[in-house]
């Protein structure tokens, strides 16, 4: 029988994003996890599963085998962190949320201030629709296809001054 999964799209995929679920796979093969992700190309599944002993293993479930999806549970605030804390670079996860959030503000007023287009999405700065800026906001946090606006959003960063340099300390200590 043919699974929908692949054909839910991105919309539907994001509901199950952070809950506890079970997969059932092509051999009726039943996978728990908590749902990291969902690539939007193959509808590929990442799930984590923590360890009592601390860390966590990873286990990537390909979209066309999946057959069912059904969630479990809502993760609570706990788990929401580690599974966000996960992928995250080691120098992030020295990085308080609140110094984090700060590091954010800062970034996104300076480039409002120089006429920049941005708005947040989530834990990313994202300026004109084409460009996006993960923690913790430095110049090499930045992504984009388009060469130009990367060029000119890092030189801009670059020439942020911050005020918080108990911050700035810490991120180049754990760069």
């Amino acid at each position: 029988m043919q699974c929908d999964w692949p054909l839910l799209g991105p919309l539907v995929w994001s509901r199950y994003v952070t809950k506890q679920v079970m997969v059932t796979v092509g051999n009726q093969e039943e996978l728990r996890g908590w749902l990291q992700t969902v690539d939007p190309v193959s509808a590929s599944l990442v799930l984590v599963n923590f360890r009592e002993e601390g860390g966590a293993t990873v286990q990537v479930v390909m979209g066309h085998a999946v057959e069912q999806v059904q969630i479990l549970q809502a993760a609570d605030q706990e788990t929401a962190e580690r599974l966000q804390a996960c992928f995250l670079p080691p120098n992030i996860r020295r990085l308080s949320p609140e110094k984090l959030k700060r590091r954010r503000s800062q970034v996104g007023l300076w480039l409002r201030k120089n006429q920049v287009p941005v708005e947040e999405e989530g834990d990313h700065l994202r300026v004109a629709g084409v460009l996006t800026i993960a923690a913790p906001y430095r110049p090499e946090d930045c992504c984009s296809s388009n060469q130009i606006i990367l060029d000119r959003i890092q030189r801009l960063i670059r020439n942020l001054v911050l005020e918080d340099t108990e911050l700035e300390s810490e991120l180049e200590s754990s760069s």
